[in-house]
């Protein structure tokens, strides 16, 4: 799926390229990205190779490098994923490096990918879930106009080889915008 840029001001999602390979594999080293990693951690260059290649290859899902607008510095991904049309339903995954949390950049990608996607595909609901020890991403899907649905038991393996309980959350095409300032 061709999936455009974003202008967000100080944030740019774009497609991914193969000049991103090295901060991909650089900013999956940090202990909160390989434990919260959902494809599995990055152990070699040649793992963010093939994963920046799934990114840009996959059917069924847009996904962007969420970069600084300024520097092209990567600050993380956001994944629009399980993309089903019939049923106008989709996922929604993303990541942010270290340098780049607590500054709002999940929650700017996020809503403006599903923003997209509701703006230009047959898709009325996209779901997020996390693991219910993964705090930050609850806020993050908070302020991205999430609303809480449920908890999913011993549903997703994580980086720790550990099944976890997640947290379901869910956005419809209809729910109200979030308020999202560059510094949520």
């Amino acid at each position: 799926m061709e999936t455009p840029p974003l202008d967000l001001g100080e944030l740019r999602l774009r497609p991914w390229t193969d000049d991103d390979v090295d901060a991909v594999f650089a900013g999956q080293q940090d202990p909160a990205s390989r434990l919260w990693a959902g494809g599995g951690a990055l152990d070699t260059r040649e793992d963010a190779v093939a994963l920046v290649d799934r990114l840009r290859s996959q059917p069924n899902r847009a996904s962007w490098a969420v970069v600084d607008a300024a520097s092209g510095e990567l600050l993380g991904s956001v994944t629009v994923h399980s993309i089903d049309l019939g049923q106008g339903n989709a996922q929604v995954g993303y990541w942010t490096a270290a340098v780049a949390r607590g500054r709002g950049v999940a929650p700017r990608a996020v809503d403006a990918a599903c923003r997209w996607v509701f703006g230009t595909l047959a898709v009325d609901r996209i779901e997020l879930c996390h693991a219910v020890e993964n705090t930050a991403s609850g806020r993050v899907a908070e302020k991205a106009g999430f609303r809480s649905e449920g908890r999913l038991r011993r549903s997703f393996r994580y980086g720790d080889g550990e099944k976890h309980d997640e947290l379901l959350w869910a956005r419809l095409s209809d729910d109200p915008e979030p308020e999202l300032s560059t510094r949520s």
